[in-house]
């Protein structure tokens, strides 16, 4: 296991740049894709009430803060290419960090990269017939589709981009975040203050039946954590920023810093959203109802909530704009994804664990044979059309990282007492214990009510395992 001594640059070393700011957009824009403009519908639909809505994002956004604020810690302790990876690698040994670097290179990193790219390239769809979802040639769902070519070209114009180096990755974060939390600010002014819509708050909040439900529409625990599901992943990706903490300027300060402003304001924004949701469109509605109204959240269109509301503010306009709202979103959320990802390969690749190559940096000081196989493998992906079913495998195992990783606080303060902690996780012992018992909690509700999303996932989590011991092996023969 390595020392914190040796957690320092080497001579092979990434070039820090990343300020204050670029930190707090890494955190936000690799947050905010296109869960938000979509996953409500899904959650209305098993919770049932504006009430359950609301609090479903506030327990998911509270859990998320929690977490992030335990990885401050680790963080600002162990500021190293790789991050998480380091973490669990200090605290548990290599096996676990494998275990997690391969889960992301092999799903929840290169999995999302290709589910944004591909919603990207849905939602520009809709100014574009070209980018249909019909595939041109495959069979069995894997193939080449519009849609699919389309995230496939999201995915080499932006790792082109960061192969020129972190300027040019940090400039297009910092453009596309700023543009997202304002579309997210455009859709919450507008529903909530300039153009809400009367019936929809008289159906949602005209009395406390109508907020709250009654006693028969009342769900138990278990329905509601699974419910939980689609905020915590799309407020997914935060920790992405601990990826690049070797390129953080000031990581003992500013990460901390980023994790915490960076979370609080997405899970904001994301709570008033919702809010602004439920000021254009019922909560409840049918299936089969005429209108965009009728339909309520529950059952909007291809769950496209947000184009459904600003359907009720602009009318047909109303879906173009949100195109590009998505758009917007999901390009600066995948650019997050690959520069940060290809950080993790790296670490992996200077543990000797991991191809040698992967561990290079060219010219520009970015790894570059990293961040070409990460986006070869997202683009394989995208072909497979599988990646959507990958991404609901993993959920139970990158809880169980997230688990171990705030865990770790635990193990290394106790391990390494006087090791230097410039921040100290707040709330310690309260805060991170609550996280680990809520998060284990979902954990267990998951392998009762979603067993076949809940075992695919670990096991691909344990098939990095036997790669590990095989890639070790010849170094322990030599030792």
């Amino acid at each position: 296991m390595a020392s914190l001594s040796k957690l320092g640059p080497s001579t092979n070393q990434l070039k820090p740049g990343l300020s204050l700011f670029d930190s707090v957009t890494l955190v936000a824009g690799s947050m905010i894709g296109s869960g938000i403009f979509i996953v409500s519908a899904d959650i209305t639909r098993q919770v049932g009430t504006p009430f359950a809505l609301l609090m479903v994002w506030l327990v998911a956004g509270v859990m998320t803060i929690a977490g992030a604020l335990a990885y401050g810690e680790l963080a600002a302790m162990m500021p190293a290419a790789g991050g998480q990876y380091v973490y669990l690698r200090e605290a548990y040994g290599g096996m676990w960090a494998f275990m997690f670097g391969w889960t992301l290179l092999l799903v929840i990193q290169t999995g999302t990269i290709a589910a944004v790219a591909v919603a990207f390239a849905r939602f520009a769809g809709v100014m574009w017939p070209v980018l249909g979802s019909t595939l041109w040639f495959g069979a069995g769902g894997a193939g080449l589709s519009g849609e699919r070519a389309g995230a496939i070209i999201v995915i080499a114009v932006l790792t082109a981009a960061n192969l020129r180096g972190l300027n040019m990755g940090k400039w297009l974060q910092n453009s596309f975040t700023t543009a997202k939390i304002l579309s997210l600010c455009l859709i919450v002014a507008v529903g909530c203050v300039l153009m809400p819509n009367p019936a929809a708050i008289h159906a949602n909040f005209g009395s406390s039946a109508a907020f709250f439900g009654s006693s028969s529409t009342s769900i138990g625990a278990g329905v509601f954590g699974a419910a939980m599901v689609g905020a915590l992943f799309s407020a997914d990706a935060w920790a992405s920023v601990t990826f690049a903490a070797a390129e953080v300027r000031n990581p003992k300060r500013d990460l901390p810093l980023a994790l915490a402003f960076g979370t609080g304001v997405v899970i904001a924004l994301y709570i008033l959203t919702n809010l602004a949701y439920l000021c254009e469109l019922p909560a409840s509605g049918t299936a089969d109802a005429a209108t965009v109204v009728g339909r309520g959240i529950a059952h909007a269109s291809s769950d496209r909530v947000a184009a459904a509301a600003m359907q009720v503010v602009w009318g047909g306009a109303g879906a173009k704009i949100t195109a590009v709202l998505v758009m917007i979103s999901g390009f600066g959320c995948a650019n997050g994804l690959i520069l940060t990802g290809a950080r993790v390969i790296y670490a992996m690749s200077q543990d000797r664990v991991f191809f040698a190559a992967a561990g290079r940096l060219n010219r520009a000081s970015v790894p570059a044979v990293a961040l070409v196989m990460q986006g070869i493998w997202a683009a394989l992906l995208t072909l497979s059309g599988t990646y959507s079913e990958l991404l609901d495998y993993v959920i139970f195992a990158q809880l169980m990282f997230y688990v171990l990783t705030v865990s770790a606080v635990f193990v290394l303060r106790r391990r390494r007492p006087d090791a230097p902690r410039p921040y100290r996780a707040w709330g310690y012992p309260i805060v991170p214990a609550l996280y680990v018992v809520a998060a284990s909690a979902l954990m267990i509700d998951l392998l009762i009510l979603k067993p076949r999303f809940t075992w695919p996932g670990l096991l691909i989590a344990l098939s990095g395992v036997p790669i590990y011991y095989w890639t070790t092996r010849p170094r322990s023969r030599r030792g």
